[in-house]
C-alpha cells in the first residue's frame, strides 16, 4: 500500500504540469460548450450579486480602473520593452515578447470563434468586442504567469523569489476581478482566460526553455572563461 501510494505521489510530482494541462483545458471546454448552449452561468450570478452587494463602491472603483489597466495593452508592452532592455540575457527578453504576441492572438481567436456578446447591465468603462474569453484576464495570467515562472526558475534569493511571485499572483487574481467589477466581462470570461492561458504555459514554457537553458549555460561558460 505505502509502496503504491509513493508510486502515485512521485507520478503526480512529475506529470504535474501535464495534469494541470488537462484540467484546466477540460474547464475551459465545459465554459465555451456553456457559452455555446448559451446557458445562464451559476457563477456568473453568484460573482454578479457579489460584486453588487458587498464590493461596489465610489473608493473601489477608481482603484479597480487602475488595475484593470495592468492588464492592458499599454502596461505590458512597457514592461516587455523595460526587459529587453534591462535584462543581460536577451533572449529571456525576446521569449516574454513572444509570449505576449502568441497570447494576443490567440485570444483574439478565441474570441471571434465563440463571439459572445459582452454583459451590458451596467458598465463603468467603455469596451469593445466581444467577451469570451477575457483579453486582459487570458494576456495578465500568460504574461505574469510566464514571469512568474522565469523568476522560480531565475531567481536565487528565496524571498525576493516568493514576494515577487505572490505579487505577481495578486495582480493576476485582481485583474480578472477588475474586470467583472467593471461591468465588462462575466466571471466565466475571466475563468475562461486563466484556464486557457495556464494550459498554453505549460505548453510554452516546455518548448521555450531549452532556448532560455542554453543560453544560460552560454553566459556561465563565458564568465567561467573569464575568471581563468
Amino acid at each position: 500500500g505505502e509502496k503504491l501510494k509513493d508510486n502515485w505521489k512521485e507520478y503526480i510530482k512529475k506529470n504535474l504540469k501535464w495534469i494541470l494541462l488537462f484540467l484546466c483545458t477540460i474547464i475551459f471546454l465545459d465554459l465555451v460548450e456553456d457559452v455555446f448552449e448559451k446557458e445562464i452561468m451559476k457563477l456568473d450570478i453568484i460573482t454578479d450579486n457579489f460584486i453588487s452587494t458587498y464590493l461596489i463602491s465610489d473608493f473601489v472603483t477608481p482603484i479597480a480602473k487602475i488595475i484593470t489597466n495592468l492588464g492592458g495593452a499599454i502596461s505590458l508592452i512597457s514592461i516587455t520593452i523595460i526587459l529587453l532592455v534591462v535584462l543581460k540575457n536577451k533572449k529571456i527578453g525576446i521569449a516574454v515578447m513572444i509570449n505576449l504576441l502568441i497570447s494576443t492572438v490567440l485570444n483574439i481567436i478565441l474570441k471571434n470563434v465563440v463571439q459572445r456578446p459582452r454583459p451590458n447591465e451596467f458598465r463603468l468603462i467603455t469596451e469593445t468586442g466581444y467577451s469570451f474569453p477575457s483579453g486582459h484576464s487570458m494576456v495578465s495570467m500568460a504574461f505574469y504567469g510566464f514571469l512568474i515562472y522565469l523568476i522560480y526558475k531565475l531567481v536565487k534569493n528565496s524571498k525576493i523569489k516568493w514576494t515577487l511571485i505572490i505579487s505577481l499572483s495578486i495582480i493576476i487574481c485582481t485583474i480578472g476581478i477588475s474586470r467583472i467589477y467593471l461591468g465588462v466581462h462575466y466571471a466565466s470570461d475571466v475563468l475562461a482566460g486563466f484556464t486557457i492561458s495556464i494550459s498554453y504555459l505549460v505548453i510554452y514554457t516546455s518548448i521555450i526553455k531549452r532556448f532560455i537553458g542554453e543560453s544560460r549555460k552560454n553566459e556561465e561558460n563565458e564568465k567561467d572563461k573569464k575568471q581563468l
